[in-house]
């Protein structure tokens, strides 16, 4: 497996200045932002500039773009907002390839018209899943046009809170562009420090033939987010289990800050080392 971290973690827009600081964390890739060049998360059209720029700042600092974000709220209420971001994930994906990578993580959405991050209960509606269903199949034509995959996260706030929601998604549409990253932490929400292992593991089971990015973010005893090490997954157990499904890809942490990167790298290396990892 690959240590990577996303780049937005670091401050900045100059993505020589952002892979520079990966690196220097003990980073080998990034899921990298667009803003990380200057630009906004999901811009309408990306020039060679900004391309070439990213591409140099790979090579210069050794950094691997593992991936490349396109989350928009794919189930927005307003079809218009949907319309949009569809045509903003089409100049991500045409872009990817050139950057270094043919992965590109999306949303699945909300029916929450502010934040594509939060609940709302209209999620569980019929229609929801219906849009959600012309929303990819659109996506994965464009996908298909580039050699692009696109990446699926369960998360328990969008219409695709589940594990076995992802695998409906994935058993529905039957494309091979169709992946999943997997985040332990978006799992569950509160939990004891035992009950997680058997909810991922049974994740990592169900997914395990999809799962083309893994994340390495934590939850408190509370059910707040929390860096890699600080919290109730137990990753040396999350990294076997993807171990034994034949996973090899990236691990990528989030959910923690700047200056805590390298505390996070070394932990993290550690297990995927075959040690301790660092004491958390």
């Amino acid at each position: 497996m690959q240590l990577g971290i996303f780049a937005k973690t670091f401050p900045g827009g100059d993505p020589l200045s952002v892979l520079a600081q990966a690196r220097d964390a003990g980073y080998a890739c990034v899921q990298f932002n667009m803003a990380c060049a200057g630009l906004p998360s999901l811009p309408r059209q990306i020039d060679d500039a900004a391309i070439d720029r990213i591409v140099s700042a790979s090579s210069q600092t050794g950094v691997k773009i593992a991936a490349l974000s396109g989350t928009y709220n794919m189930i927005h209420p307003d079809a218009s907002v949907r319309r949009d971001g569809l045509q903003r994930l089409c100049a991500i994906i045409a872009a990817a390839p050139r950057m270094g990578t043919r992965l590109v993580t999306l949303c699945t959405g909300t029916r929450d018209p502010d934040d594509q991050w939060r609940h709302h209960p209209e999620n569980e509606d019929s229609s929801a899943w219906r849009d959600l269903i012309l929303s990819m199949k659109q996506a994965l034509v464009l996908a298909e046009t580039h050699g692009v995959d696109l990446a699926i996260e369960p998360e328990l706030a969008n219409v695709v809170s589940t594990p076995e929601r992802a695998r409906q998604l994935i058993d529905a549409l039957a494309s091979p562009r169709l992946v999943v990253v997997l985040d332990p932490a978006n799992l569950f929400e509160c939990a004891s420090r035992q009950d997680p292992k058997s909810i991922i593991a049974s994740a990592v089971d169900l997914l395990g033939d999809r799962i083309a990015i893994a994340h390495a973010k934590d939850r408190g005893l509370d059910g707040s987010f929390a860096a890699a090490g600080k919290g109730v997954v137990d990753f040396r157990d999350f990294i076997s289990q993807l171990k034994h499904v034949g996973f090899d890809g990236p691990l990528v942490t989030h959910g923690l800050a700047s200056d805590e990167a390298g505390e996070v790298a070394r932990y993290l290396s550690g297990i995927l080392q075959g040690g301790e990892g660092a004491e958390s």
